[in-house]
């Protein structure tokens, strides 16, 4: 059940925030349903990829491309004041989609009896591989590759659940709440890595 609920979790927190990406960009309906699909279910693609699991299996995920379908039709029809309101809760979406998919990507690569290294890669592809995709199709920056804390989220819910010390439900969404709230804290007191320019003074 932790598994289902985070995936729905994730799904909407990232279709939602891939549709508002989109429709700041002016994106057409298409557009906007393009991209919060692909920032939904891109990150999964790259780790069943990475972790061998057939591609094929997103395809059985039927009820959680119809939440995304619905989530992004939702988002789209909401009245523009609204939509400028929900622009500043960007990051929360994309911090709640972080947290839920790393977690559920770790729990995916566990059960598959996977070794620690490939849990932490599960994390970081499947919580960090739909927001790159979706920053690079709206020729932005990808967040991850900014010198502001993002990916070492993923990575942490990796560890922990690869060195098994989080397993039990409440133990899970606890772990949720933290990662969650770590990325918000890092994008709003502006938490930064050591970061090395080359570049001419």
């Amino acid at each position: 059940m932790t598994w289902e609920i985070l995936s729905i979790i994730g799904t909407i927190a990232f279709a939602v925030s891939g549709a508002i990406v989109a429709m700041e960009e002016e994106y057409d309906i298409l557009g906007v349903y393009i991209l919060g699909i692909v920032t939904a279910f891109g990150g999964g693609a790259i780790r069943n990829l990475l972790i061998g699991v057939p591609i094929s299996a997103l395809w059985e995920q039927g009820l959680l491309f119809e939440i995304a379908i619905v989530a992004i039709l939702a988002v789209f029809l909401f009245p523009t004041n609204i939509i400028k309101q929900w622009q500043k809760w960007g990051n929360l979406f994309d911090a709640i989609g972080l947290s839920a998919f790393a977690i559920q990507g770790s729990i995916y690569a566990s059960n598959l009896n996977h070794p620690i290294g490939a849990i932490i890669v599960a994390a970081v592809m499947t919580g960090i591989g739909g927001g790159i995709i979706r920053d690079l199709l709206a020729r932005r920056k990808p967040i991850v590759l900014r010198a502001e804390i993002y990916a070492v989220w993923a990575i942490l819910a990796g560890i922990v659940i690869g060195l098994k010390i989080a397993s039990h439900p409440w133990e899970l969404y606890t772990l949720f709440g933290i990662i969650t709230v770590l990325r918000v804290l890092s994008y709003t007191f502006n938490w930064k890595l050591p970061i090395r320019s080359l570049g001419a003074h």
